[in-house]
């Protein structure tokens, strides 16, 4: 029993070194620190966690939200640049005779 004790030891031993070569430890560390040191505690701590993991990323539903933002401005711009390009070809309709009637001035 005590060889099993031993090996499952030095692989716990092993996984905290992997993980403090990798940066895991400190920057946990760091986040508990924020959430210790957060005035006021945040309702779900776990949340507060992950996004400070992810360095603040943006939340996916707020990412499917910029999308679709994303989307209707594109269609819009599309719109808007249709509208313009006719409106130029109108107003070419209306600067062509005003110019034959200068010509023939």
């Amino acid at each position: 029993m005590s060889a099993t004790y031993k090996t499952s030891e030095s692989k716990r031993e092993e996984f905290r070194k992997y993980l403090e070569k990798e940066g895991v430890l400190d920057n946990l560390t760091k986040i508990l620190v924020c959430l210790y040191e957060e005035p006021e505690k945040p309702i779900n701590a776990l949340d507060f966690v992950k996004h400070h993991l992810s360095g603040g990323a943006v939340e996916s539903s707020d990412v499917e939200t910029l999308r679709l933002d994303l989307q209707e401005l594109r269609t819009k711009h599309e719109a808007v640049v249709a509208e313009n390009e006719a409106l130029k070809e109108k107003l070419k309709e209306y600067e062509a005779p005003a110019e034959e009637k200068e010509a023939e001035s």
